[in-house]
């Protein structure tokens, strides 16, 4: 078994106008450093691939997948907590324990870890990152939670309320890492909604981890003020509304004035419904 030494939870990057994913690539803005956008030509690719009419059922999946690993992967590194680790490895037999241990800085397996599926849209993101801590963190120390949740429109087309029914949480969340993977980040409500159920009923997290591939200006604004806890990681940003003027400008240098959704919500240029293509169910 290895030897551990818990460390400090991470802390967010110093605030500044950067806050992408990974070096050098990334999207500049000015969201504050709890906003963390991949600007890589890989992710790029693989969205615009995503957002495609011509993109099959089979390859929206895969991608979905594939850019999920990606802003988890990113997220984990920033976000969970880490303990110094000592591992003897294969080697020590032929060399001893001295020259044959691995020791370096590795997630913390004492530290829970709470993914959240928000079904529908949900359901493949948050496997996704499930089954990626579990290569690495005992189960005993994770848990995949389901909120069943339904956007309700009004009258004017807008989403009025979201309801929750059929949901399964598993437990506490008290001091835990909460970590929402979803497709699309449109308005904030869904997440938000998400967050006053779960903190009602099952506690409250050390940190909260948002994982959109897509975000709006709008969600991005909802969620950060709806909790300081809340970090993002997104894969693109989408603010196709915004008059010119205010495109022409570093995301985030006039905030107020940006938009990426139109007059159902949704995001402009998105992708159009990922929840029902991912189940080809509308």
């Amino acid at each position: 078994m290895p030897d551990l030494i818990p460390k400090p939870r991470a802390s967010a990057a110093a605030p500044g106008s950067s806050g992408a994913i990974g070096e050098p690539a990334g999207t500049t803005h000015l969201y504050g450093s709890r906003v963390h956008i991949a600007g890589d030509p890989w992710t790029a690719s693989a969205l615009a691939k995503l957002s495609a009419p011509t993109c099959t059922h089979t390859e929206l999946v895969a991608i979905v997948r594939a850019v999920s690993t990606r802003l988890a992967t990113a997220a984990f590194a920033a976000e969970l907590p880490a303990a110094t680790t000592s591992v003897r490895t294969r080697m020590a037999d032929k060399h001893g324990a001295a020259l044959g241990t691995w020791r370096g800085d590795a997630l913390d397996p004492a530290a829970m870890t709470v993914v959240i599926d928000v079904i529908r849209g949900g359901m493949i993101p948050a496997q996704t990152v499930f089954e990626l801590l579990t290569l690495v963190l005992p189960i005993e120390s994770l848990r995949l939670d389901h909120l069943n949740m339904q956007r309700v429109p009004g009258e004017d087309g807008h989403v009025e309320r979201v309801e929750l029914s059929g949901s399964k949480v598993g437990g506490s969340i008290e001091g835990a890492t909460l970590i929402l993977p979803d497709p699309m980040g449109a308005t904030g409500a869904t997440m938000v909604r998400a967050l006053e159920h779960l903190f009602g009923e099952y506690g409250q997290p050390a940190s909260i981890v948002m994982l959109p591939l897509i975000v709006t200006p709008e969600f991005l604004r909802t969620v950060l003020d709806f909790d300081d806890r809340v970090r993002v990681y997104a894969g693109r940003l989408d603010r196709g509304m915004s008059s010119q003027e205010v495109l022409a400008e570093v995301p985030g240098a006039r905030w107020a004035e940006e938009s990426g959704l139109d007059d159902e919500d949704y995001i402009v240029p998105g992708a159009g419904g990922v929840g029902e293509l991912l189940n080809n169910s509308y």
